[in-house]
């Protein structure tokens, strides 16, 4: 799978999934405005993952928010495993402390075989998180910060969401998810 192939497996996921069932009522408006950074890691370990993380902090902040509003970093090769992905989030975000980020950007967790805490690996709520890579979802805090001035809005998104996955139920939920790694047909 080359480096576009991830790419488009991924938008294909925000477009049917993140989007089509409003996951993320935000996700919308930065999708459709292009502002979304997609970039693929080949890091194959987690020291070069976290040199792939640097950058990408870096690289968000410096470019102007009208161009890079959020940015996706999707790493196919490291961090299969949930359990490891899990435990490497405390270094993602201790990565954020070094470079003295806080209240800049901030991280959220997307994998394959995403678990909530005390939830069944089967249950439903999981695939709110659940993506065709592993990834971290880099998040200007100014963006964020934009949207929660709806707190309520904000606090009913995950009971909304699990409502929403129970409603389309697994079948159809584990169809789509198969959708995003078919190729597309060249029209």
């Amino acid at each position: 799978m080359t480096k576009n192939d991830v790419i488009e497996s991924t938008r294909l996921w925000v477009s049917s999934m993140v989007i089509g069932l409003n996951l993320c009522p935000f996700a919308r408006r930065v999708f459709d405005g292009e502002v979304i950074r997609y970039s693929v890691s080949d890091a194959r370990d987690e020291e070069t993952l976290l040199r792939h993380l640097d950058v990408e902090l870096k690289w968000l902040l410096d470019a102007p928010i009208s161009q890079v509003e959020t940015t996706l970093l999707i790493h196919p090769f490291v961090l299969e495993d949930f359990l490891d992905y899990n435990d490497f989030l405390d270094r993602a975000e201790q990565k954020i402390d070094d470079l003295q980020l806080n209240g800049f950007v901030q991280i959220a967790s997307f994998h394959p075989r995403y678990q909530f805490a005390g939830a069944e690996p089967d249950d439903l709520e999981n695939y709110t998180n659940r993506s065709p890579f592993p990834m971290l979802h880099l998040l200007r805090e100014e963006s964020v910060t934009a949207v929660a001035d709806r707190p309520d809005e904000l606090l009913e998104i995950p009971r909304r969401n699990i409502e929403t996955l129970t409603r389309v139920g697994r079948t159809k939920i584990l169809a789509m998810l198969e959708q995003c790694f078919r190729p597309r047909n060249p029209s």
